[in-house]
């Protein structure tokens, strides 16, 4: 979770990210995590700023062989 989303825009001061939208990813990442589970794998959920938190993880796994990401979609 990047807290740079829970900040307000630029344009109007209103949060990116409201209680709605982050008890909805919260409970995505939850059942996201459940169903992983079940089929033997896991997620791996951090915060902070990804160009920081994908560094930090590739480090700590040590044998990392690609590294896939979208840049958001910035409104004019």
């Amino acid at each position: 979770f990047d807290p740079r989303h829970y900040l307000g825009t630029h344009w109007y001061g209103f949060p990116k990210t409201g209680p709605h939208r982050l008890r909805f990813l919260l409970e995505s990442m939850k059942d996201l995590r459940e169903t992983l589970k079940k089929k033997g794998s896991t997620l791996v959920v951090r915060k902070g700023k990804p160009e920081d938190v994908v560094c930090d993880l590739i480090t700590h796994l040590g044998s990392v062989s690609a590294v896939a990401f979208h840049e958001e979609v910035r409104e004019i």
